[in-house]
């Protein structure tokens, strides 16, 4: 059935539109119990929309546009559909907002508390990319010289592992006690989660290259900083933004902890722990889609640039490349 529909593109995207249209509608008229043959209905759409998006991912597109477009409206049909069987299930089942609320109610937040998600989003942000970028730079210029100076490495790796095992809500309070309760100190927390990731995939990098290369760099009288510049950071570049991306999600995920433990009356950790005391899930949920959202983009910028840096790499060439 579904190599059928492969071969009829405008049938898959017909009956995408169609199903798609249909769960919109029983989600936004679903009410309390509605009985086994609306869930029968809702399970049949379900599994045709899951048949359309499983042929249209492996639909075979030769230009790139499509395929780029092809590989954006999958995952977003998929999470489109998540969301209005979340909507179906909530609603249908009348499971109370303080369980779980319905995407509709957090969306509604957007609308009705956009100033306090955007407050927060500033004060957050603001910590995240001042203590992503210290730490990483941080990480990198020690990775430096602890690949010119041997001792230095065989010192700093073992405490780095330790450190980096550091529980975050040990360290957060004791950051908000030195640099105060402003986003100072959950900067501070961020640099800490961030600079040994930072240090350990730069030194593993920086011994990336092949020995043939470094033997030939050698044999033409390079310097160590030629070597280092020419051939062993461009070999390292895929390691380093390997730690970028994970310090990207680590940053966010620190900032907020930290707000937990003392901060100015705004940012999205404060408002998550103060909220959840009041029982508004529905504003809870609203800063937990932004912190997703902006995570997500936040490492897709990251992704693109090291797309743009290390296209040389094996895993960005085609098979035609190969």
């Amino acid at each position: 059935m579904i190599e059928t529909l492969r071969r009829y593109p405008l049938a898959i995207i017909a009956t995408l539109l169609v199903s798609g249209v249909l769960l919109w509608l029983m989600a936004h008229s679903v009410t309390a119990n509605p009985g086994l043959l609306f869930w029968i209905g809702v399970l049949l759409l379900w599994a045709v929309v899951w048949l359309g998006n499983d042929a249209l991912s492996g639909l075979a597109v030769t230009s790139p546009l499509g395929l780029r477009l092809r590989n954006l409206i999958v995952p977003a049909i998929f999470g489109l559909t998540v969301l209005l069987l979340w909507q179906l299930v909530v609603k249908g089942f009348n499971i109370k907002p303080v369980f779980l609320p319905a995407p509709s109610d957090i969306g509604g937040r957007f609308f009705t508390s956009p100033v306090t998600l955007w407050e927060d989003f500033v004060q957050t942000v603001r910590a995240v990319l001042a203590g992503w970028v210290i730490g990483s730079l941080a990480g990198f210029v020690v990775a430096i010289l602890c690949d010119a100076w041997g001792f230095l490495r065989r010192g700093l790796l073992p405490l780095g592992n330790l450190f980096a095992a550091l529980p975050i809500v040990g360290v957060a309070p004791i950051m908000v006690m030195w640099f105060g309760f402003g986003w100072e100190s959950k900067a501070a927390v961020v640099v800490v989660m961030t600079f040994f990731p930072m240090l350990v995939n730069t030194v593993t990098g920086l011994q990336a290259s092949g020995y043939l290369e470094r033997d030939l760099m050698r044999s033409y009288g390079a310097t160590y900083l030629d070597t280092l510049v020419k051939l062993r950071l461009p070999a390292a570049m895929p390691f380093i933004f390997n730690a970028l991306k994970i310090n990207s999600t680590l940053a966010l995920i620190g900032a907020i902890v930290a707000e937990f433990f003392g901060t100015p009356i705004v940012g999205m950790g404060f408002r998550i722990s103060t909220e959840v005391a009041k029982f508004n899930l529905d504003l809870v949920w609203a800063e937990i889609a932004v912190a997703a959202i902006v995570g997500s983009a936040f490492y897709g910028v990251i992704a693109l640039i090291e797309r743009a840096v290390t296209f040389w790499h094996p895993s960005y060439r085609s098979r035609k490349d190969l």
